[in-house]
């Protein structure tokens, strides 16, 4: 593929986007490249769905492919929240101190082996022809009863990698890439984009379909 819009403007995920997919994307640009793009309201009821609309948005937007995701963590003794709402799970404009505190008070009195969640990823990649197609990712953990670590950001200081003995807070970086959710589903994609030659023309990928 010559040409790929990343439809965010977070300078992390750009790099590592484009860490994961060299050798199969000539050249990645990203929301700032286009100034004029559409804004997109996560109104989905999955990952799926909103890491779709964004992507989708963008590529009928600027005629060029693109992908998007969305994440989110969810956590089992919570009935799977906060989920698709983990941005804003204590309020709109909440920021990292106020959902990690909801959090926890969500989960007080909850016994440590009850406390099992796991981060959710879906990257969806759109043509401006409409077609798209999802590729998933999830690393499994433990939500602890305080944070540790300064590193990372989000929920990172709660969630424990029980094969680390580490919260995604203390991890150094190298590692928490190669383990998370993000990674897993971009891992995919690649694979995807190789397995297809890299896609030399567009109309391959009319016969794409989501990989099991």
């Amino acid at each position: 593929m010559k040409e790929l819009l990343v439809a965010s403007g977070n300078k992390g995920k750009l790099l590592e986007i484009g860490r994961i997919l060299d050798g199969c994307v000539g050249r990645i640009r990203s929301a700032a490249d286009y100034p004029g793009l559409p804004s997109v309201v996560e109104d989905g009821a999955t990952f799926e769905a909103n890491a779709r609309k964004k992507a989708l948005s963008a590529a009928l937007a600027t005629g060029v492919p693109a992908l998007a995701d969305d994440s989110g963590l969810v956590v089992d003794a919570l009935d799977g929240r906060p989920g698709i709402f983990s941005a804003r799970f204590a309020g709109e404009g909440a920021g990292d101190a106020e959902n990690n505190a909801m959090l926890l008070r969500e989960l007080k009195g909850v016994p440590r082996e009850q406390r099992r969640a796991a981060f959710h990823c879906v990257v969806a990649l759109c043509l401006p022809d409409g077609t798209c197609a999802t590729f998933d990712g999830e690393l499994r953990g433990m939500i602890l009863e305080e944070p540790r670590g300064s590193g990372g950001f989000g929920y990172d200081p709660l969630f424990l990698v029980p094969e680390y003995g580490k919260t995604l807070a203390e991890l150094a970086l190298d590692i928490k890439n190669g383990i998370s959710h993000r990674g897993k589903a971009l891992e995919k994609l690649r694979k995807f984009l190789l397995s297809e030659n890299c896609w030399p023309g567009m109309e391959n990928f009319l016969a794409l379909r989501r990989p099991a």
